[in-house]
């Protein structure tokens, strides 16, 4: 059973997550145990050599995580993540997609794929949710 009934009310949820959102980042769908979000690239997601900033795909791949791991079970937090950088971009739009690999009692692992809209593989997230009792 997912923790929000529609898009719209899991957007809701997250607008408070001011850094992703002012940054430009989207959540664009939702489903049972998995979510996407995306980000169209500009100047000010630029690192000194010019190049896409590694925290730009982290929080991306985070913002996805979050959805996902808190429509599942809410609330979650995040106990552990990490983040493999696998190539850089020359495209305008970054994805991601989270997915829950392992759904236990007390907490879920999710893996995160950053990809451009070429279908190019930029990132590797995975995090582990821990489930917050109520």
């Amino acid at each position: 059973m997912s923790t929000f009934s529609s898009l719209e009310e899991a957007r809701k949820f997250f607008e408070n997550d001011r850094f992703a959102t002012e940054n430009g980042i989207t959540l664009d769908e939702i489903g049972d145990d998995w979510a996407k979000t995306s980000v169209t690239l500009t100047d000010r997601h630029r690192n000194a050599q010019g190049g896409i900033m590694g925290g730009v795909m982290f929080t991306l791949a985070d913002l996805a995580f979050a959805a996902a791991c808190n429509n599942v079970h809410s609330p979650s937090v995040a106990q552990q993540v990490s983040i493999n950088f696998l190539s850089g971009t020359k495209s305008s739009r970054l994805f991601a997609h989270a997915q829950c690999i392992k759904d236990g009692r007390t907490s879920g692992v999710y893996q995160v794929k950053v990809t451009d809209d070429s279908g190019r593989g930029i990132a590797l997230f995975t995090g582990v949710a821990f489930k917050k009792q109520q």
